[in-house]
C-alpha cells in the first residue's frame, strides 16, 4: 500500500487507514507497522525518482506548470531536507509527491532524500499509530458500520479514478518530452 500510496498512484489516507487498522487489532506490533509502512512508502518514492530523474527539471515543469515549479524550485533549494520531512510527516490532503519529485528534478542526492523520507514516514506512522492505541476501539466499532463501509468503497473509487487520472497525467508529459 505504502508503495502505490508513494508513487504516482493516488491513495491519500491507504498507509494511515492500513497502519490505524492493523494496530487497533495488533498494538503490541506497532514497533513493526510503522517501520513497514514507512519502507513501503519509501519505495514508492524511488519509483517515483527513477521516472522524475530521467526527466529532469523540464519534464517536470511541463508537469507541474510555470508557477508551481518555481514554487518547488524554491522550497527544494531553501532547505531540501526540511521541505521533504515536512510533506513526509503532513497529513492528506497535503501534497508530498510533488516534492519527492521536485527533489529528484534538481538531483537531490538520493540517499540524503530517503533517508529524511524514511525516518520522517517512521515518526508519521508511529504517531498514526499510538494515536490507534488509544482511540483503537473506538475506530473499529466505526469501521464496521455500513456507512462507513459504503464510505470506503466511495474513497477506494475516487483512489481508482485519481490512480487513473494521475497515471495518464504523467505519460502525456513524458511523451510531450520525447516529442521535445
Amino acid at each position: 500500500m505504502g508503495v502505490l500510496d508513494s508513487s504516482f498512484l493516488f491513495m491519500p489516507l491507504g498507509n494511515d487507514l492500513l497502519v490505524i487498522g492493523l494496530t487497533s487489532e495488533h498494538p503490541h506490533k506497532l514497533w513493526l507497522y510503522a517501520p513497514v509502512a514507512a519502507l513501503g512508502s519509501v519505495l514508492g518514492c524511488m519509483l517515483t525518482d527513477l521516472v522524475v530523474r530521467r526527466q529532469g527539471e523540464e519534464g517536470l515543469e511541463k508537469l507541474a506548470g510555470k508557477k508551481r515549479m518555481d514554487y518547488l524550485k524554491k522550497k527544494i533549494g531553501e532547505r531540501a531536507a526540511v521541505t521533504l520531512a515536512v510533506a513526509s510527516i503532513a497529513p492528506p490532503p497535503f501534497p508530498f509527491t510533488p516534492f519527492v519529485a521536485a527533489a529528484s528534478a534538481f538531483e537531490y542526492p538520493r540517499v540524503k532524500m530517503f533517508s529524511v523520507i524514511a525516518a520522517a514516514r517512521v515518526v508519521r506512522f508511529s504517531a498514526v499509530g499510538l494515536l490507534a492505541i488509544f482511540f483503537g476501539k473506538r475506530i473499529l466499532q466505526i469501521a464496521k458500520s455500513p456507512m462507513f463501509e459504503g464510505v470506503v468503497l466511495a474513497i477506494l473509487a475516487l483512489f481508482v479514478v485519481g490512480s487513473v487520472f494521475s497515471v495518464m497525467k504523467w505519460l502525456k508529459a513524458s511523451k510531450r518530452q520525447k516529442r521535445s
